[in-house]
């Protein structure tokens, strides 16, 4: 069998907009956008290496990759996108505002028991095939449990970029 893992669902407002609520994912007590952001940190490598000057490579690298996406943005939240199941149910979506801009999508399976987040990847970067991220597995009554009552926070959780992130061995 196997692990189980935690879920949190949370409303934050989006940044661009504090007004306007998004959704946000933590696994195993982790924010999601930060799991992606070190799954992600060696596939931005090429893209990134020419495009900041070197002294500021590390830090606007990180933040970059640390910011690639903002919460879920639906217009009504009794339409639930975590629900969905398919091989391209997005997860995360673009900082911008529409997710279809930079969505997460992931495969999402569901059991009698259980519901299991794979395959993540990108749509927009198919060369970088699926993502080192997951399987995530959970209990389906904890989940959508979780699901029906996210906690409302006042601001985006994610906090700054780790200095770490940034630098490229």
């Amino acid at each position: 069998m196997r692990p189980v893992n935690g879920i949190e669902f949370l409303h934050h407002p989006w940044n661009d907009h504090p007004v306007a609520l998004v959704w946000g994912v933590r696994v195993d007590g982790v924010d999601l956008r930060a799991r992606t952001a070190w799954a992600t940190r060696e596939l931005w490598r090429p893209e990134l290496a020419d495009q900041f000057e070197d002294q500021d490579q590390d830090r606007e690298s990180a933040e970059l990759i640390w910011r690639q996406h903002g919460g879920l943005g639906v217009l009504d939240f009794t339409e639930n996108p975590f629900l969905r199941t398919a091989d391209r149910t997005p997860l995360l979506g673009c900082p911008c505002g529409i997710w279809q801009c930079w969505p997460l999508m992931a495969r999402v399976a569901m059991t009698p028991t259980t519901v299991t987040w794979s395959a993540f990847h990108y749509p927009e970067r198919a060369e970088w095939g699926e993502l080192p991220l997951g399987p995530f597995v959970f209990e389906r009554q904890i989940y959508e449990a979780a699901l029906s009552a996210p906690e409302v926070l006042a601001e985006d959780p994610l906090g700054p970029a780790p200095e770490s992130l940034g630098r490229f061995p």
